[in-house]
């Protein structure tokens, strides 16, 4: 009897993440296409194949439902992104292949909630704001520490403060993979043509990749 009663909170556990996962994908290509004000919960809700008394039963209200999915998008963002990107020894190898992975990333149509929810909140005191802001900080912290090794290396050449330029990285990352969203293969060869700019880089050698941004 034990074991089906853990069995059967397993289950209802199983049953309560996927739900909950449905509603947080459901609620990033809200977000995404439409912003934060004009989110609207019951077409979340039905986006996910759930009641509205279901995204309730999960979520308080939008705020956390938002800051949920602004955890949810950075998490899976450094699965598929920074945390390949990062394994990388060579740092401008890293900062290239962060660009091409992001690329490809932005394929996806939660990709652009950090943009979004970025541009609405820009300058206002929120608790998305600030969630936003913890994502941030620590990539341009990280990301500044390996332009700082590779000009300390000679494989990048002098420029402003690390933290400034990746900033500027990121920015410039961001704005090209909106503008060539899905257009593959070239939004690959783009968003690393552009930060190689703003590193300093030559433009890389033109070399095929494949749909997933690696070269062939």
């Amino acid at each position: 009897m034990a074991a089906e009663r853990t069995g059967g909170r397993r289950t209802q556990a199983d049953r309560r993440a996927r739900t909950r996962s449905a509603l947080l994908e459901s609620a990033a290509r809200g977000l995404s296409a439409h912003g934060y004000a004009n989110l609207s919960l019951e077409r979340v809700a039905g986006g996910a194949g759930y009641t509205r008394g279901a995204l309730y039963h999960q979520f308080a209200n939008k705020e956390e439902l938002a800051l949920a999915v602004v955890e949810w998008v950075g998490e899976t963002w450094r699965a598929e992104v920074g945390g390949p990107a990062a394994a990388h020894e060579d740092p401008v190898e890293a900062l290239c292949a962060l660009a091409r992975a992001h690329a490809v990333y932005c394929r996806r149509d939660i990709a652009g909630v950090m943009m979004t929810l970025q541009t609405e909140f820009s300058g206002r005191d929120h608790p998305v704001a600030r969630a936003l802001e913890r994502n941030v900080r620590p990539l341009i912290a990280e990301w500044g520490g390996r332009i700082a090794q590779a000009r300390e290396a000679g494989a990048l050449p002098p420029g402003p403060p690390p933290e400034e330029t990746a900033s500027a990285y990121f920015g410039t990352l961001q704005g090209v993979t909106i503008a060539v969203a899905g257009h593959a293969p070239h939004d690959v060869r783009f968003a690393e043509g552009a930060v190689r700019g703003v590193l300093g880089l030559p433009p890389a050698h033109p070399a095929p990749f494949d749909a997933d941004g690696h070269s062939t």
